[in-house]
């Protein structure tokens, strides 16, 4: 019998340039690679916000590769926010 993996659930606000650089698509194809599921979404304030579910420890270096974010892009602030409840199976964009 193998041990149980701990999931963490974190929701998160990023803010800088991170909007209209490909943020919200950088996050998917990161989250993919990693094997987590969640969503990222731009805000009217232009701020992004993401939900993220998955191993602990895979989260923790998936939260690290954010405040970096993709190329052209520069976060200021991460806040943290209540992690969505329901999340879906894999990682979406939604508009």
């Amino acid at each position: 019998m193998q041990p149980s993996i701990a999931e963490a659930r974190v929701g998160v606000i990023l803010e800088g340039r991170v909007q209209g650089v490909g943020f919200r698509w950088w996050t998917r194809r990161q989250a993919i690679g990693l094997g987590l599921r969640g969503t990222v979404r731009n805000l009217d304030d232009g701020a992004v916000e993401v939900h993220v579910a998955g191993p602990t420890d895979t989260v923790a270096d998936f939260l690290l590769s954010l405040r970096r974010g993709p190329q052209g892009s520069r976060v200021s602030r991460v806040s943290s926010v209540e992690p969505a409840v329901d999340l879906p199976p894999d990682f979406r964009v939604i508009r």
